[in-house]
């Protein structure tokens, strides 16, 4: 009889250098994906928050791209995610925590960004008023 250690839900978000393109960014994520997958995990669902101002400067950087990634798996392969994640040199920041459920659809910064972009900058050059 095998031992099943149950999987854990982990939202972690990572923080990469200002100068990748944002196709750079997205295959860091792919990259990450398969670091989580090799260790028997899975990642349900990644986002690319895209290039934000981060609140203070880290390594020089006043930007950032931001990736939120949904994963399911055992400590022992976020322990794996984490240390890569280190040594990566594109890599400012990461953060992962533990939550009981994922939400469904957008995240909260998704749901913004869409907002946003509906809204869109018809305000400020409307000439019909």
């Amino acid at each position: 009889m095998e031992s099943h250690v149950e999987m854990t839900l982990y939202e972690h978000t990572v923080i990469a250098r200002p100068d990748l393109s944002a196709q750079q960014a997205q295959a860091l994520a792919d990259s990450f994906t398969e670091v989580v997958k090799a260790q028997g995990g899975e990642v349900s669902k990644v986002e690319y928050w895209g290039l934000r101002n981060l609140a203070y400067r880290i390594k020089k950087n006043r930007k950032g791209h931001y990736l939120h990634l949904n994963i399911k798996a055992e400590p022992a392969a976020i322990a794996e995610l984490e240390r890569t994640q280190r040594i990566h040199e594109d890599v400012l920041r990461y953060l992962t925590v533990k939550v009981d459920t994922f939400d469904e659809g957008p995240s909260q910064v998704m749901q913004a960004k869409a907002s946003r972009d509906e809204r869109g900058r018809r305000d400020r050059f409307d000439i019909r008023g």
